[in-house]
């Protein structure tokens, strides 16, 4: 258990290593604004007074691309039961949303650099007259900043020193949790996990058992995902590990699979095919699941009467996580017992812990993306 909220079954493989211990420490030690917004003590650059200025009648509209967007849209889909208001996020160059918004909308638009060409583009063919925009960028001058203030509207710095996968739990992402209702620091969980022995030592495990894994050969991080709100949650966890650790002809490819669908597409290859993969397994217990009608339930299948569906898929993952025990495919297993800040909160923690770690223990370095510079620049001079 790696706290209330989290059950976790760790890969079998490898133990907690000193050296991968010491390196996490000296990691927590850092003056690091991405660790600093991990912390209760974080200080966003806005406060609820700089909020007025969208109009609570009308919907949210986040505009922007990978971390601008993703830590948001995970927040909203894991947790969407409790949020009241409608959020839409446009994090494509996709003609078809034009016809998706015919009404005002509260726009807030999000790009670090103030420069991202999609961003520009969607907000651009997006924009109405009598909506409401608020903009989170550096504070520097670029595209953005100065259309904010030409437009005249609010603009909320982006941490400068922080990368756009790294943002969830810094302004990019808690801005956002506060209009859907939330309390930032009921995410900001890492005060409270550096003290649990039990998350800590989890945490060096699963580093020491992926390293591990790369020196033999397995690259492929595959999710195995059985509760569709948290698909974007690993859609920013495929963006984090992808874009932080795919450097120097090495890396990590994160796979996102959606059970139970995929049972009956890919796992064919995931249990008799190429053996250089690791594995995921994340549920969620949910209270509230649809339940079987017995009524149209065949004496065949009567093992299916009073089960509801939630409970369906614990078995079916129960079942897959014993096939990989017998073939000695490695996996771990995260059970999440409570749908909340606080749960998503220690998540995103135990990500981007996991993943700087992994990155210093490779000698690369895990903030930077300079590959993808390259295709900005080389799209600028096309277009020009």
């Amino acid at each position: 258990m790696l706290s209330k909220g989290i059950n976790f079954l760790n890969f079998k493989i490898k133990k907690k290593e000193k050296k991968i211990d010491l390196k996490l420490k000296s990691i927590l030690n850092e003056n690091n604004q991405v660790i600093q917004s991990l912390r209760k003590t974080y200080k966003d650059s806005f406060n609820k007074k700089k909020l007025k200025s969208l109009d609570k009648t009308l919907e949210y509209r986040i505009i922007g691309m990978g971390g601008s967007t993703l830590g948001a849209q995970a927040i909203y889909d894991f947790l969407k039961k409790k949020i009241k208001k409608k959020f839409s996020f446009i994090d494509n160059l996709q003609p078809k949303h034009k016809l998706l918004f015919n009404k005002s909308c509260n726009n807030l638009v999000v790009s670090k650099s103030g420069n991202t060409i999609e961003t520009i583009v969607n907000f651009n063919t997006l924009k109405k007259k009598k909506d409401k925009n608020l903009f989170i960028t550096e504070n520097k001058n670029s595209y953005l900043r100065q259309l904010g203030n030409k437009l005249k509207c609010e603009i909320i710095d982006h941490n400068n020193y922080i990368g756009g996968r790294y943002s969830v739990l810094s302004e990019v992402g808690m801005l956002p949790s506060e209009l859907m209702g939330f309390k930032p620091e009921n995410f900001r969980q890492l005060n409270t996990l550096i003290k649990n022995k039990k998350f800590m030592d989890a945490l060096i495990i699963n580093v020491s058992n992926i390293i591990f894994f790369l020196k033999n050969k397995k690259f492929n991080s595959v999710i195995i995902n059985y509760d569709e709100s948290s698909t974007n949650l690993f859609n920013w966890y495929q963006q984090l590990v992808a874009e932080s650790l795919g450097k120097n002809k090495s890396g990590i490819l994160p796979i996102v699979s959606n059970m139970p669908k995929d049972n009956h597409s890919v796992m064919q290859l995931y249990l008799d095919g190429f053996q250089n993969n690791f594995f995921t397994f994340f549920f969620v217990k949910e209270k509230n699941s649809i339940k079987i009608n017995n009524k149209t339930i065949l004496s065949d299948y009567k093992y299916l009467k009073n089960k509801n569906i939630n409970q369906i898929m614990y078995a079916q993952m129960k079942a897959t996580e014993n096939v990989f025990k017998k073939k000695k495919i490695p996996f771990r297993t995260f059970e999440i017992n409570k749908r909340d800040e606080k749960t998503l909160g220690e998540l995103f923690c135990f990500f981007m812990l996991e993943t700087i770690l992994i990155g210093k223990c490779l000698n690369i370095n895990p903030y930077d993306q300079p590959a993808v510079e390259l295709i900005k620049t080389q799209t600028r001079k096309i277009l020009t």
